[in-house]
């Protein structure tokens, strides 16, 4: 029936992320004992401040049409909390709240790109990032990097994947799937490349910003120069644990958000109500109300390098922020383990779930081939014995 469906959909591909979170549900449902290390998101419980919040806005009958662009008061909010946090100078009018950070993403491709735009993709990405791209016309380059650099691109890099067709570079830092961070002195270099080129703009996700164990943070937009450049893509879903809120924002130019308000205006309108009240608590909450998540997260870190070390082949940087590993696991292409054939990170992503009843993510679908990601949003326990079988069946002939 494919063939009365529209060529945007068929040439769409399906989120393996979501696609491998769906079938570990299946496996559940049918009795398998299945560990999920596929899906980011938090284990905890949103916060309970946040929760009053939400409540007080039921109460206060907050159940009407919110306005495209979010409520005036929590866009003072975020304009505060970019000060306060990133150093970011964002009026109201620069701000535009969504339906999470991914309709934030596609609302920023619809309204920059058109047919054969070039968007730097620094590979390893987050999956969606070059199917979003790519239902706006837009072509993902794909800048490879490695565990050797961090999973972090140069200046040179940078410089040479640039064309005449470039009009973006997309990133994440930290990086969902390595958990890398930029460094201050690591994005100046690569604003200085981006200085020459001043009709290429960057999209900074940040949506991991609070969940970083390097003890610094750096949005690019703060540095000089790059403010009129930068959309800063941001949200609550992954520090607050709202990943089911469904709230998401930018910083832009003006005429950015005043596009992006457009279009959002045509598909979603605006975001949750309710959500948005809640999210002016998160926001306008001092970020060490969630150490007790960040230090949780920074133990499980430390658990599942060591866990991932102790296994023959596997090689790992270590992530300084996000909840992901992405190690390399090309050690076992070509081998056959307990009468399968792993041909590549895809193989052995399945190969793990039937064997081992462990559900991971292939890098292929971030950009890297190589690697897998596992998330440890979950307890030391379930990690550590995610890892036992895993170690089991990469190891037992």
């Amino acid at each position: 029936m494919n063939n009365l469906l529209s060529d945007r959909i068929n040439k769409l591909s399906t989120s393996q992320t979501l696609a491998m979170a769906a079938l570990a549900r299946d496996l559940k449902a049918q009795g398998r004992d299945i560990i999920s290390l596929s899906l980011g998101e938090p284990d905890f419980n949103t916060p309970d401040f946040i929760k009053e919040a939400a409540k007080e806005a039921i109460d206060q009958n907050y159940s009407t049409y919110s306005p495209v662009d979010g409520y005036a008061d929590l866009k003072e909010a975020i304009c505060k909390k970019f000060k306060r946090d990133n150093d970011l100078d964002y009026k109201p009018s620069n701000i535009v709240v969504s339906t999470g950070a991914k309709q934030s993403l596609y609302n920023i491709a619809q309204v920059m790109l058109n047919d054969g735009d070039e968007v730097i993709l620094p590979a390893p990405y987050w999956v969606s990032y070059f199917e979003i791209i790519k239902m706006a016309g837009g072509i993902p380059v794909e800048v490879p990097t490695s565990i050797e650099s961090d999973f972090k691109i140069t200046a040179a890099q940078l410089e040479a994947a640039i064309t005449p067709k470039t009009k973006m570079v997309w990133y994440s830092s930290p990086c969902n799937p390595s958990g890398s961070v930029y460094s201050r002195e690591e994005l100046t270099e690569l604003a200085k490349v981006l200085e020459k080129h001043p009709n290429i703009f960057v999209v900074s996700d940040e949506i991991y910003e609070h969940i970083n164990f390097s003890g610094t943070f750096c949005s690019i937009a703060s540095i000089p120069g790059m403010l009129e450049k930068t959309i800063t893509v941001n949200g609550v879903a992954k520090a607050f644990a709202m990943t089911g809120w469904r709230i998401g924002y930018i910083g832009a130019p003006e005429f950015i958000a005043k596009a992006c308000t457009k279009m959002q205006g045509q598909v979603t309108s605006g975001a949750n109500s309710i959500a948005q009240r809640a999210t002016i608590a998160a926001v306008e909450a001092d970020p060490k109300v969630l150490n007790y998540m960040v230090e949780a997260f920074h133990k499980r870190r430390d658990l599942v390098v060591g866990l991932i070390q102790d296994i023959p082949g596997l090689k790992i940087n270590v992530p300084e922020g996000a909840f992901y590993v992405f190690p390399d696991v090309s050690y076992y292409f070509g081998k056959t383990l307990k009468g399968t054939h792993i041909k590549d990170a895809t193989d052995l992503a399945m190969y793990l779930l039937a064997e081992a009843n462990v559900a991971t993510v292939t890098g292929e679908a971030f950009g890297n081939p190589d690697c897998l990601r596992l998330s440890y949003a979950t307890s030391e326990e379930q990690l550590t014995e995610a890892f036992r079988r895993i170690k089991l069946a990469l190891t037992e002939k």
